[in-house]
C-alpha cells in the first residue's frame, strides 16, 4: 500500500487526554476523550478542535482540490437543470414539482388537468430556504377539501420541524395566505381530520429527540391550547401518524424494532378518543390498513416472513377472527401492500429480488393474481405515488445499476405497462456501456451473501487490475437495493468496479437474514463484508492494492469494525456520520434515540449484551497497527449519531495507529445526519470522497 507524502509543517491536531473511567459487569474502560461530549454544541475547546481538524483536512487535501472541482462539475453536468415530476391526481387536482436552473430545491404546483391547465404555484421552496444555511422541507399535506396546506420545515438539521399552514384560496396574495397557526417542536408530520379544521401531530421530546406525545390542534387557536390525546412513556418505540387508505380512520403507530402497537380514531370524529386496534403483544410486528368494511394486515404473527390477513372492522381485535389471504412462505418476505378498491398490490422479495403481485379483489376476475415484472438481473423497484384508491392503474418506480430511474404506469386489470418518464442523464451516457451482475459469495460459515456489481464494459477485464469500491450497511433490516446513481458513473468511467454487499443485518434474504446480523450475531455483518472483499479479489473483480470501502451511519459502524479486523484489505475508507462508540452510547439513556436501539444492538446493562457489543465496538477495539487511509465526515448538528462519536474515534485512532496513511476528519458545522441540503451542495460531499479515493491510486 503506497504511503501518502506528508506535507511539511502540516501537523495533525492532537486532542488532549482526560481519563474518564467507566466500570460495569466487573469490566473497566478508560475513555480519554469523553470530554468531547457537548449536548449544547457550544464548548469553545470542542469547536476549536473541530475547526482545527477541518483546517488540517483542507490542507492535506489541497492538492486534490482541482480533482474535487472537476468531479463536482462532472456530477453537476449530468443533472438536468430544468426538471419536473410526473403529475399525480389526488382529489380534484394534479400535483407535481419543478426545479429550474441553479435552484437547489423543487417548487410545488397543482393544476386541474394532467397537462397543466390552471397551473398554480403552491410553495416556492427556494424562497423559503434562501435565508438558511440548512433547509429541509419535511412534509406537505393538503386538507381533504383541497383548500388548506400544511408545510413542515427544519432549518437547523436536528429533525425538529416547525409547521405552518397556508390558505390555498389566497395564494396569489403571498404572505397573506399563511394562517396565524404555527406548530413548533414537531416530528414534521400532520394528519387531517375530515372536518378540514382539526389536525393531529407528534411533538418531540427535546432531550431524547423522540416523538412521545400526540396533540390535537384546531386551526385558529394557539398551540398552547392544543389537547394532548396520547403520550407514550416507553421510549423504545418510535411514533408516527397515518390515515387509512379509505380516509375513514386516523392512526397512532408505535414501532419498536421488534414490536408494533396501533391506536385508531374515526377521522369524522376528531374530538373522540383513540382506542387500541388490537391488544399489544411483544414481538408482534404488523402494518394495518383499512378499505371499506375490512382491515388488511401484514403480520408476522406465527409468520417470520409475514403474511397478509383480512378481518372485518368490528372483529379486528381478536386474531382468531383473521382470515389468511397470502400465507407465510419460508423463502419469500412479504414487505408491504397498497390497497385499491378492486385490487391489492403486494410487494414481495425472494432470493434478494423485489417483485410485485397484483391480487384482484372485486368483479368477475376476483381471486386472480399475476406478477408485475422487470428484466434486469438485479434492480430496485417500489410503488410510486398512488394517492387515488379508486384508480385502476398503479405507478411503480424502477431503477437498476445501469438503468436510470423510470416511472411506469401499470394497468392493474391487464398488467400492461407504460413508461411515463425516465431520468435523463446529460452528457455521453449510454446504459449499453455498463454491465451489472448479481453474485452469491460464500462467507466463512458457508452462508451465501448476495452481491450486486456494476462496471463499465470497456474498462473491466476481470483480470484483477481494476480499482474496486465496496459499499455496505447491514443494520435495522434495511435493504440497500441496487439502483442507479449518476454520481457513480464518475468512478465507473475511471475503471472502478462498484459493489453493494448485501450483508446480514438487512432483510435482503428475508427476516432471518436480518436476525442473523443483529445483537449477539452482529459479527456476521462484518465477516460477510470482509469475505465478500476477499472473494472479489480472488475472482479478479478488483486489484488487491486498489480496494476501497464506504458506509454511513450504521454503515459507518461497519467501516469502523472492518478497519479494526481486516485493515490490510483496504487502500482507502470513507466513513460518514459513523456510529463508532457503540458501547458507551448504548449505556447512556440521555443520548437521543439510545433506548430505541436495544432490540437492534442489545441492552449492555445486561452482561452478555455488554460483552457482545464490547467485542466489536469500533472505538473500544482500536489497537496499535497500520490502518488504511480514512476519510471521516459528520455534521455538528447530527441528531442520530452525535458528532462526538467520530470526533473521539479519530482522536483515539491518531493516538494508536502506526502508519503514515491519511486520517482526515471533516465536520459540516451547519449540517446534521443527512449531510448538506440542496441538490448541488450535496454533490460536493460526493466529489470529496471520490477525489480522496482516486488520488490514493498508485501512479
Amino acid at each position: 500500500m503506497p504511503k501518502p507524502v506528508l506535507k511539511q509543517n502540516i501537523v495533525a491536531p492532537i486532542a488532549k487526554k482526560i481519563p474518564h473511567k467507566m466500570a460495569m459487569h466487573d469490566h473497566q474502560r478508560v475513555d480519554n476523550y469523553y470530554w468531547m461530549r457537548d449536548d449544547q454544541r457550544s464548548d469553545e475547546a470542542i469547536l476549536t478542535h473541530l475547526n482545527d481538524e477541518n483546517s488540517y483536512a483542507d490542507a492535506m487535501l489541497a492538492e486534490q482540490k482541482p480533482l474535487q472541482e472537476l468531479l463536482f462539475e462532472e456530477l453537476k453536468a449530468r443533472i438536468v437543470k430544468d426538471d419536473n415530476t410526473v403529475p399525480a391526481k389526488d382529489g380534484k387536482y394534479w400535483y407535481h414539482s419543478e426545479i429550474n436552473g441553479e435552484q437547489e430545491y423543487s417548487n410545488y404546483y397543482r393544476a386541474t388537468s394532467f397537462s397543466g391547465d390552471n397551473k398554480t404555484l403552491l410553495l416556492d421552496v427556494n424562497d423559503r430556504a434562501k435565508d438558511h444555511e440548512f433547509y429541509d422541507l419535511g412534509d406537505l399535506s393538503i386538507s381533504p377539501n383541497d383548500e388548506l396546506m400544511s408545510i413542515s420545515e427544519d432549518t437547523d438539521s436536528r429533525r425538529i420541524y416547525t409547521i405552518n399552514f397556508k390558505d390555498l384560496n389566497k395564494i396569489s396574495t403571498a404572505q397573506d395566505a399563511y394562517l396565524s397557526d404555527v406548530l413548533i417542536e414537531t416530528e414534521g408530520q400532520i394528519v387531517w381530520a375530515n372536518d378540514n379544521q382539526t389536525v393531529f401531530y407528534v411533538k418531540k421530546d427535546l432531550e431524547t429527540l423522540l416523538g412521545t406525545q400526540v396533540y390535537r390542534h384546531k386551526l385558529g387557536t394557539p398551540q398552547a391550547d392544543d389537547v394532548l390525546v396520547y403520550e407514550e412513556d416507553d421510549h423504545s418505540f418510535y411514533m408516527s401518524l397515518d390515515k387509512s387508505r379509505d380516509d375513514s380512520q386516523i392512526y397512532i403507530c408505535l414501532h419498536a424494532t421488534e414490536s408494533t402497537h396501533y391506536f385508531f380514531l374515526s377521522a369524522d370524529e376528531p374530538n373522540g378518543e383513540f382506542v387500541e386496534l388490537l391488544p399489544y403483544q411483544e414481538e408482534h410486528e404488523y402494518h394495518a390498513d383499512k378499505m371499506g368494511e375490512h382491515f388488511y394486515i401484514v403480520s408476522n404473527y406465527q409468520a417470520k416472513n409475514f403474511r397478509l390477513m383480512k378481518v372485518a372492522v368490528d372483529k379486528v381485535d381478536d386474531i382468531n377472527n383473521w382470515q389468511e389471504l397470502v400465507p407465510h412462505r419460508k423463502d419469500v418476505l412479504l414487505e408491504g401492500i397498497e390497497l385499491f378498491h378492486n385490487f391489492i398490490v403486494i410487494t414481495e422479495r425472494e432470493h434478494g429480488q423485489i417483485r410485485f403481485i397484483v391480487h384482484t379483489t372485486q368483479g368477475d376476475n376476483a381471486g386472480q393474481q399475476y406478477p408485475l415484472s422487470f428484466d434486469d438481473p438485479c434492480y430496485f423497484a417500489c410503488l410510486g405515488d398512488n394517492p387515488e384508491p379508486k384508480s385502476t392503474t398503479a405507478r411503480l418506480y424502477y431503477s437498476s445499476l445501469t438503468t436510470p430511474g423510470s416511472l411506469f404506469e401499470f394497468d392493474l386489470a391487464t398488467g400492461e405497462r407504460k413508461l411515463l418518464k425516465e431520468q435523463q442523464v446529460l452528457g455521453d451516457f449510454s446504459k449499453d456501456d455498463y454491465q451489472s451482475e448479481r453474485l452469491f459469495i460464500t462467507a466463512r460459515d458457508g452462508v451465501e451473501v448476495p452481491v450486486s456489481i456494476v462496471y463499465r464494459s470497456d474498462t473491466f477485464k476481470k483480470d484483477g487490475t481494476n480499482p474496486l469500491l465496496q459499499y455496505g450497511y447491514g443494520a435495522y433490516g434495511i435493504t440497500i437495493d441496487p439502483d442507479f446513481s449518476s454520481t457513480t458513473l464518475s468512478l465507473l468511467n475511471r475503471g472502478f468496479v462498484y459493489v453493494i454487499a448485501h450483508i446480514r443485518g438487512s432483510e435482503m434474504l428475508g427476516r432471518q437474514w436480518y436476525e442473523s446480523g443483529k445483537k449477539a450475531h452482529k459479527q456476521n455483518t462484518f465477516n460477510d463484508f470482509v469475505d465478500v472483499t476477499k472473494a472479489l479479489i480472488n475472482q479478479g473483480y478488483g486489484a488487491k492494492d486498489k480496494i476501497f470501502a464506504s458506509g454511513g451511519s450504521a454503515g459507518g459502524l461497519l467501516m469502523g469494525a472492518v478497519v479494526n479486523q481486516a485493515p490490510e484489505l483496504y487502500l482507502g475508507i470513507g466513513a460518514h456520520v459513523p456510529f463508532l462508540d457503540v458501547l458507551t452510547t448504548m449505556l447512556d439513556e440521555t443520548i437521543p434515540l439510545t433506548t430505541n436501539e436495544y432490540d437492534e444492538w442489545g441492552n449492555p446493562n445486561e452482561e452478555q449484551a455488554y460483552q457482545d457489543i464490547l467485542a466489536y465496538s469500533p472505538i473500544d477495539n482500536i489497537i496499535a497497527q497500520s490502518y488504511p487511509n480514512i476519510l471521516v465526515t459528520t455534521g455538528l448538528h447530527d441528531s442520530q449519531v452525535q458528532y462526538f462519536e467520530p470526533m473521539k474515534w479519530v482522536a483515539k485512532m491518531r493516538e494508536f495507529k502506526t502508519d503514515d496513511n491519511l486520517l482526515l476528519f471533516k465536520t459540516d458545522m451547519e449540517a446534521g445526519h443527512g449531510g448538506a441540503s440542496g441538490r448541488f451542495k450535496s454533490l460536493k460531499e460526493k466529489a470529496l470522497e471520490m477525489s480522496f479515493f482516486i488520488s490514493l491510486l498508485p501512479r
